[in-house]
């Protein structure tokens, strides 16, 4: 259950644009740092390679749809770039961290973290993508892989429940792309048929009615997802980041502004929400085609970019093994005129 993008239909790294940002007089001396600075408890990154990394906009990466090591993860509906997510994990882990993805696919997450010498633990429900991704780790990365990826297959919300299984404070970072709600179950339209429907691909995660693509309230949908990103808090280690890779999307006339409602979520004391919203990072698609949605009368949006959510876990709080989301009533009397909406 990944990013709503197909690696495989992504331009080649030399036809990206604007990778490169312009470094003001005040950041030149920082820049000029190649080498990493001792005080650096993050990552391992020289003071140059930090700075590049903290523009606001970042422009998408991938293989391109003929190479190799784009065919198994073009199975699935929506993956997203390993290069992408490779560049978090070199930013907000050290080498031979631990990272955690709830909703792991295809493992994309698991490759970029086999590249860079961390460890990486990855769930999925489904196991048509578990069996791919194992297989991917092996053909695209190698028999090594596997003994420092692991792949646990089931349902993220009890496996990351068990704190014997995953004790508390005991991850460097947390990334992932979560469901899309059940926009992929919606009937195919004309670009659906043409780039999936016509290849034989996967238009839909799975049928399995614990799959949260398949809840069809969008509200329910969103405190699922927020639950399972509540057992991330508790298992991610204090002062540590988590990023949530989404896009936006439209259901029907209605544009779903997705990224707005997890930061809400997870950040508001109103639905329990312990995360700190570190900021938001635009990931531009300049490789997406473009389709006359509304013409000639209605302005309807081609949504080119995702946005990464980046959280990060207050040095200050400890985690518990309470389950959050189930925490996150609040009654009438403590919240005059509040109507119970499912996500208190």
């Amino acid at each position: 259950m990944q990013q709503m993008v197909e690696e495989s239909e992504l331009e080649s790294e030399g036809d990206q644009i604007g990778n490169e940002p312009t470094v003001q007089p005040v950041g030149e001396q920082l820049a000029a740092e190649n080498t990493v600075s001792p005080r650096n408890t993050l990552n391992d990154l020289s003071g140059r390679e930090w700075i590049a990394e903290t523009k606001s906009v970042w422009f998408q990466k991938g293989l391109g749809a003929k190479h190799p090591h784009a065919q198994i993860e073009r199975q699935h509906p929506a993956p997203y770039s390993y290069q992408d997510v490779q560049r978090l994990i070199q930013f907000f882990t050290k080498s031979n961290g631990r990272v955690l993805d709830p909703f792991v696919g295809v493992g994309s997450t698991l490759k970029a973290c086999a590249l860079s010498g961390r460890f990486g633990v990855g769930i999925e429900l489904v196991p048509r993508w578990v069996e791919l991704a194992h297989k991917r780790l092996l053909e695209e990365v190698g028999p090594e892989a596997g003994e420092t990826q692991e792949i646990v297959q089931g349902d993220a919300t009890k496996i990351l429940a068990d704190p014997l299984r995953f004790p508390d404070e005991s991850f460097d970072f947390m990334v992932s792309s979560p469901p899309y709600w059940a926009i992929l179950n919606k009937k195919a339209d004309h670009k659906v048929r043409g780039s999936r429907v016509a290849n034989g691909l996967a238009t839909n995660y799975s049928d399995d009615n614990a799959d949260l693509g398949n809840i069809d309230d969008y509200e329910v949908f969103l405190d699922a997802v927020c639950g399972v990103f509540d057992h991330c808090w508790r298992v991610l280690k204090p002062g540590k980041y988590a990023s949530i890779v989404v896009s936006d999307f439209r259901h029907g006339s209605q544009f779903i502004a997705y990224h707005a409602d997890l930061i809400e979520r997870l950040t508001k004391p109103l639905y329990g929400g312990r995360y700190e919203l570190q900021g938001v990072t635009v990931l531009a698609q300049n490789h997406k085609a473009l389709y006359p949605y509304g013409y000639p009368s209605t302005y309807v949006s081609n949504i080119h970019h995702q946005n990464i959510l980046i959280f990060r876990k207050p040095k200050a709080l400890r985690s518990s093994t309470t389950t959050l989301r189930s925490a996150r009533k609040v009654s009438d009397s403590q919240q005059p005129g509040k109507a119970s909406n499912g996500h208190h």
